[in-house]
């Protein structure tokens, strides 16, 4: 089940396309606890998921995780992707080893 959904944009020559990210609520899985989310790439669409002991760490852990994807991504360090209009930054929190990597709100908040 779709908990909620995030959208960014890309910006190309051809015009912005729109990447969408989908969160699902997250659900017991195998003793421990699983959130899953895809982001909507251009080229492919990535699924995965985040683990922990809880719902509220497996949620945690997936947001960290999505914000590294979009962080580490050829998108972000082309200077291509944006998520609000004026603002750099995705909303995302990231884990420890890319924070050096934040821009705008996020570097002042996550």
């Amino acid at each position: 089940m779709i908990m909620l959904t995030h959208t960014l944009f890309l910006n190309r020559p051809e015009g912005e396309i729109r990447i969408e990210i989908r969160i699902h609520k997250p659900a017991p899985k195998d003793g421990c606890w699983a959130c899953a989310f895809e982001i909507d790439w251009p080229e492919e669409t990535k699924t995965m998921s985040g683990a922990g002991v809880d719902a509220l760490q497996a949620l945690v852990v997936s947001l960290q995780m999505i914000g590294v994807q979009i962080y580490t991504s050829s998108y972000h360090h082309d200077g291509a992707l944006r998520a609000y209009e004026g603002q750099e930054g995705y909303g995302f929190p990231v884990s420890r080893n890319v924070r050096d990597m934040l821009i705008g709100v996020d570097k002042i908040y996550l």
